[in-house]
């Protein structure tokens, strides 16, 4: 059952596959916003993933963010999700992502609870 306070915390390593110089976002071999961005959806969509009904799944619609510093290749990179409101099908989380103790990045995501075949039969 979903309930607000459900939270999960992703994390990866930056490595030269998710640098802003490797994915084309920058220049330079340091954490890519676009890869901060997607822990942060991982971890939204596992903190309720293990609430929903059978044959649903959560899409992401929205995500505003900051990302505050950068992050060095080797460095641990974690991520926190929060659902702070549920409006039927709608979810909203407080998301946050840390480099060790230091806090790299933090907004608002929203998703969305959608039947995963007929959401696929969209395409």
């Amino acid at each position: 059952m979903l309930e607000i306070g459900l939270k999960h915390q992703s994390v990866m390593r930056v490595m030269d596959g998710n640098t802003a110089e490797y994915i084309g976002s920058g220049d330079m071999a340091v954490l890519a916003t676009p890869a901060m961005v997607a822990l942060m959806e991982n971890a939204a969509m596992l903190a309720v993933a293990l609430h929903l009904e059978e044959g649903e799944t959560t899409v992401g619609s929205m995500i505003s963010t900051s990302h505050l510093k950068p992050s060095k290749v080797g460095n641990s990179i974690s991520a926190i999700a929060e659902l702070k409101a549920i409006e039927g099908r709608k979810l909203t989380f407080a998301i946050s992502a840390y480099d060790g103790d230091t806090l790299i990045g933090e907004g608002e995501h929203i998703r969305f609870i959608v039947n995963r075949e007929k959401f696929l039969c969209k395409l």
